[in-house]
């Protein structure tokens, strides 16, 4: 009987040393997550590189049917692989990773004179903005106040935004939609290098607008609004890419995010502060947002939780926290760095990461482009894996290296 106490004991100490072991190898130090994930990441996006330098003038998208898809430089996210490359030769001053950033970098130039999209800051400044940034050629340099000039011509001062697409007239006589946010860090940038002070009101207009339109009570956001060009009236509020004209978007709330922050850092402006926060208050309050901060692509689908999650949402949400936690009080940035902590986490494991060799060389899996149109839908996508590993230098600059 004795014996037998003694074996039930000798096991459970076992069991317990076995338990504290596997929640240790689980629970590595984010230090160790973050080297880990930018070694990957520098791996597979060489296999990446590789594939589609030897494609004359194509530059990664995505895969369909099982298959690596490319696009030209005039498609909107044709930046994003480059800079995530520069981003990696940031981290690694591995020499061919620079060399496929400059060659891809490269396929984008004539976009510079581009007039016809509003994408002119994901497509260059990702791209030319990071190359300028790291080696200070002036040639970048010009490149990028071109296509910033290319930019505002699709400002109109009567709406006070920048017109985004050209397409569904009838339905849409001016549309802005949230994503082009994100195009206001790179007229900012030219105003800066420059000292034209119309790309800084362009920018500073653009915010104001959308902040005034573009939300509901609860900050979350439209997809796209569209004004009257004559009058600068709202005309129609509504989705493009969400579930339903009223329903929260994933990646529209995370470009909103990431919008305000940005704006708050450029112009040190308390308004763009707020703005930031409460959107972080809607996004990570959400009862729908699951444990592990990836949300679903769209807040408001009633078949939650068997929906799709959005891998490049997660990322977008991830930088941008990092950022803000730079900006508000000890207790917020903690309750921030949570939430990326666990991002982080969830973005490296298996479930989200693919392994070197698979994914056609994309870092991430299972992000969500179009899922009513089934575009890009369970998918990697280039947007993804760029604010992830920016996400993953952001956490390492702001947080490891503090």
């Amino acid at each position: 009987m004795n014996k037998n106490r003694y074996w039930i004991l000798f096991l459970t100490v076992l069991l317990s040393v076995y338990s504290a072991c596997a929640h240790t190898m689980e629970k590595e130090s984010m230090k160790t997550v973050i080297e880990k994930a930018l070694e990957h990441a520098n791996s597979q996006s060489l296999i990446l590189a590789k594939n589609v330098a030897a494609l004359s003038g194509r530059l990664p998208k995505s895969i369909k049917e099982g298959k690596l898809e490319t696009s030209l430089s005039d498609w909107w996210c044709s930046g994003f692989f480059p800079g995530t490359l520069w981003y990696l030769y940031e981290y690694s001053n591995d020499k061919e990773i620079g060399k496929y950033a400059t060659l891809l970098t490269e396929r984008i130039k004539k976009e510079q004179y581009n007039k016809n999209t509003h994408d002119l800051g994901f497509m260059l400044y990702c791209s030319y903005g990071n190359a300028l940034r790291l080696t200070g050629r002036k040639i970048y340099k010009s490149i990028l106040i071109n296509g910033a000039k290319s930019l505002s011509t699709r400002y109109n001062p009567v709406v006070g935004c920048i017109r985004s697409w050209d397409f569904n007239k009838d339905k849409w006589q001016y549309p802005v939609i949230i994503d082009n946010m994100m195009n206001l860090e790179y007229l900012m940038w030219a105003y800066k290098e420059t000292g034209d002070e119309r790309f800084k009101a362009i920018s500073v207009n653009h915010a104001n607008k959308t902040m005034e339109n573009q939300f509901r009570t609860d900050y979350s956001c439209y997809h796209v609004i569209s004004y009257s060009p004559e009058t600068g009236r709202v005309m129609v509020k509504g989705t493009h890419q969400g579930y339903s004209d009223e329903s929260a978007w994933s990646r529209g709330q995370a470009w909103a995010l990431y919008g305000y922050s940005m704006m708050y850092r450029e112009t040190k402006n308390e308004k763009y502060l707020v703005q930031a926060k409460c959107i972080a208050d809607f996004i990570l309050n959400h009862p729908r947002l699951p444990k592990d901060k990836i949300p679903y692509w769209d807040f408001d689908v009633p078949e939650i939780p068997n929906v799709l999650r959005d891998a490049s949402a997660g990322a977008i949400i991830a930088s941008a926290l990092i950022e803000m936690s730079q900006f508000v009080d000890d207790n917020t940035a903690k309750r921030y760095l949570d939430v990326v902590e666990t991002q982080i986490r969830t973005l490296s494991s298996s479930d989200y990461t693919a392994t070197v060799g698979t994914n056609e060389g994309f870092i991430l899996k299972h992000s969500v482009g179009y899922f009513l149109a089934g575009s890009e839908v369970d998918a990697p996508l280039t947007y993804a894996d760029y604010y992830y590993v920016e996400a993953l230098l952001r956490y390492k600059k702001y947080i490891l290296n503090k």
